[in-house]
Parts: structure tokens; sequence; C-alpha cells
């Protein structure tokens, strides 16, 4: 028997350490050829290594979280013949194995990207209960106690909870014992009646509060006391999105302009596109026309499609767009990148955009999908509020974020109309963008959505 030591290969692109979000195998567990060890995580993307040998696992080279450098020892495997360890097998057959949790147990936080031969993982989540020895037993107690009842006191009561009535059946009572009830904050379908068909009266009341029966249904645990934490560790692709938020905002002087925008003309149009071409192309949304107009508006504009590399002082400004658009999935948010949105149409666009989407959800995307964006587009759809404050996605220098559509009065022409209207709500980096330069951008776009014609003339 000999000692294999399986060390953190170099995934490329200059990549110096990884940080380990997963261990799918622990010390003792025999492993196969191809076999998944761990995932390991880069900038960009969560990366299983596998195992290139058959053998049993004697140690782990590190912890979830922990950063490892290419070519640090990652795991050792006991393998039939003579392994590639050269030291003392016997001591290393002996070495305590590392802690680490299980596959089952451990958080992969993964990305969506593939480097063939190797896959990417998908994201799971760990949520560690945390709770005090001073904690463990009120908690205990609240699971198996039955839940408080309140008198008019406010001294808590347990009581029984028949009341004579069948679930669901709604309570007689007159309208000034439901007011004396509600002020008393007592709940009727507790109590029970002593007069006809179960009717409530005061003297129920009275006899409710006496007893203490105040409490919810039965099993009902609406206002029983909780006790606990949960602590969740900050891996994977969850720090790196904590890690960039924060530098953006710490190094970005943000400033946010919002406009109003009539998309009723637009939305009109996307509809007749959609029924003219039904089962020819893809369905539009709006925001395939939105990319449309955000790149005429970047030809009169062009100094809002830059990268601004803060460390040299340098400006870049690209001639292509390469649009971000930011997208949410379990592992967190992504950036898939529509490269040369000018040479796209909206059915190419919005094609584009859906494939993009789906890679990243599925953890499919290549790693050149995910990076190298000019400039970013964010929306929650019908999520999206009234008003946001996007942050940029550094190290360009401006994102475009739209809120949700809303139907509203509008006086158009001496008359009140119902009009659909939407807000860009975007962000810039005032040290290279000018306020004046920002407001002229978006009005371009307002221009264009609420002429739609205008996004198919040139």
């Amino acid at each position: 028997m000999g000692i294999h030591v399986i060390k953190m290969p170099d995934l490329g692109e200059g990549i110096a350490e990884v940080e380990v979000v997963a261990w799918h195998v622990k010390p003792g567990d025999t492993v196969k050829e191809d076999q998944v060890l761990a995932d390991v995580m880069t900038d960009k993307a969560t990366v299983e290594i596998p195992s290139p040998v058959n053998g049993t696992v004697t140690s782990l080279g590190g912890n979830l979280g922990e950063a490892m450098a290419v070519g640090a020892e990652l795991i050792r495997l006991e393998v039939e013949g003579a392994g590639n360890f050269k030291g003392d097998t016997t001591a290393a057959r002996q070495q305590t194995a590392t802690p680490a949790p299980s596959a089952k147990a451990g958080s992969t936080a993964g990305t969506a990207e593939e480097f063939p031969p190797i896959t990417v993982a998908q994201p799971e989540t760990v949520v560690t209960t945390v709770t005090s020895a001073e904690t463990a037993a009120p908690a205990q107690a609240a699971r198996s106690a039955p839940a408080p009842a309140y008198t008019q006191g406010g001294a808590h009561t347990a009581a029984p909870s028949h009341h004579g009535r069948a679930p669901g059946e709604k309570p007689l009572a007159a309208p000034a014992v439901r007011q004396r009830a509600w002020d008393m904050g007592i709940e009727l379908q507790y109590v029970t009646g002593s007069g006809p068909a179960g009717r409530i009266s005061h003297a129920d009341l009275d006899a409710f509060v006496s007893r203490g029966q105040q409490k919810a249904a039965e099993g009902d645990r609406r206002y029983a006391p909780l006790e606990g934490e949960q602590a969740m560790p900050l891996i994977g692709m969850r720090r790196k999105i904590a890690e960039k938020m924060a530098e953006a905002k710490r190094r970005i002087p943000h400033f946010t302009y919002v406009e109003e925008v009539d998309v009723t003309e637009l939305e009109a149009l996307r509809v007749q596109l959609n029924a003219r071409y039904a089962g020819q192309r893809p369905k539009l949304t709006l925001l395939p026309l939105i990319m449309r107009a955000v790149v005429l508006a970047i030809r009169k504009y062009p100094s809002v499609n830059a990268r601004f590399d803060d460390d040299a002082n340098i400006v870049t400004t690209y001639n292509p767009v390469h649009l971000g658009i930011a997208a949410q999935t379990d592992a967190g948010l992504m950036v898939p990148v529509v490269r040369n949105a000018e040479a796209r149409d909206p059915w190419s666009a919005a094609a584009e955009v859906a494939r993009l989407a789906d890679a990243a959800r599925n953890g499919k995307a290549l790693r050149e999908e995910l990076t190298g964006s000019t400039i970013t587009i964010t929306s929650l759809g019908a999520l999206g509020g009234i008003v946001t404050t996007p942050v940029i996605n550094r190290p360009e220098v401006a994102i475009v974020g739209i809120n949700r559509i809303i139907d509203r009065p509008v006086i158009k022409d001496g008359a009140m109309v119902a009009r659909k209207l939407m807000n860009l709500s975007s962000s810039f980096d005032h040290r290279v963008i000018d306020g004046m330069v920002a407001a002229e951008f978006i009005q371009t776009i307002r221009s264009y959505l609420e002429c739609p014609a205008t996004l198919f003339v040139e």
C-alpha cells in the first residue's frame, strides 16, 4: 500500500489560489477514479476536483472556506502500489485526518461555469443552528408546552381549546359584543357561546377572561416565544458577492438618477410583435427592447460604456457593447454577458438572454459568459419596486435599473388617461460620469422607449 497526494490543480488564467467550498468525501471513505472529491471556487467559477485514482481517504488538506494555493496538498489517499508520496507512508497512514463536514452537510455556494473536463457544482446552502445552554431548555419547553393565553390583565394562562364550534365556523355575536371583544383583544373563534346556536354574549366574554381561555387554536404556534439563532458562514459565491459589493461601494462614488418613462406604446408594440411572429421568433419581453434603447443611447454617449481601472487611473471606453444582465440564481447574483449587443436585433437579444439565464441558473455558464461586461442592466421584474439604487458592477461606470410598470392616470392633451409608467433608476461612477452626461444618457433612452418606432430606424 502507498500514499497518493492530490494537489490543488492549476485552473488557468493566472489563478494563484482558490477557496474550498465543499468536501464530498471524508477520511475513511473509499473513492473511485473520477469521483468528485471537493468543490473549489475561483473568482467566477465553482469547480469540481475529481480523483485521478482509486483509494481510501486518509486526510483532507483544508477546511470549508479556507483559501488554498495552487499546488498545495488537497487530499491524501491510500492506494494500491507505491503511490506518489515518497515520505514516511506509515506515518502518513496514521496521520490524524483534518475534520471536515461530509458532502451532505457541506455548503456549495456555486456559480455557473465549466472547465472541461471539470464540471460545475450545483449550489447547496447549509444553516447551522446555534442554541446556547441557557436557551436550550426554554426552547424545548416552548416546543412542548401549549401556547400562552392572555387575560385581560396581560397574565399568561393555559386553557383548553374546546369552544364547541366546528373548524372554520364563524362565531355568532352581536356588534356590541364583537366591539368589546376587539377592545379586549379576544378572538371570538376561541370563545364558547352560551346563547342559541352558540351565540356569544357579554357574559361569555367575562367567563372567558375569568377562565383564562384566550389562546391560539390547538396546535397554533403563532404567539409562541421563539428561542435560538442561526449562524451561516459566508463562503463560496456568497462571500465573493459580499466582497465585490463592499468593494464597489467603498471605491466608487455612486450617484443615482431616476426618471419616469411612459412605456404604453412600447408595451403595445411588444404585444403586437409577439402576436405577429408567434411560433416563428422568440417571445419578446420589454428587456430586449430596452437593451436596444441602451445600445442606441451609447452611440451618443460612449463614455458610459467604459471600465475604470482606478489603480492605474485609466478609463477604457469600448466600441462594442458587452451588456451585462444581472440575474438571480440559487447560488446568488450573477451577471451573464450578452456580447456585441449592438449587433443583435430584439429577437436575437431575447434568445441570448434566455440562453444565458438558463445556463447561469443551471450551473452551466462558461467563464467567458460571466465576465467582460462594459455596462449592466438590472431588473427585478414585477418586484422591481418604484425606485432602486443599483450598485455598479465594478469596474464598469454605469448600471441601468428597470423598475416595475404601473398603470397610472396621466393628463395627456388636456384629458386624464391611463398610461403604463415605469421608472429607470440608474447609478453612475461620479469620478468618470458627470451628472449632465448621465441625465442626457437616460433622457435619450427615454426618448427611444416612448417612441418605439425609433428603435428600428437608424
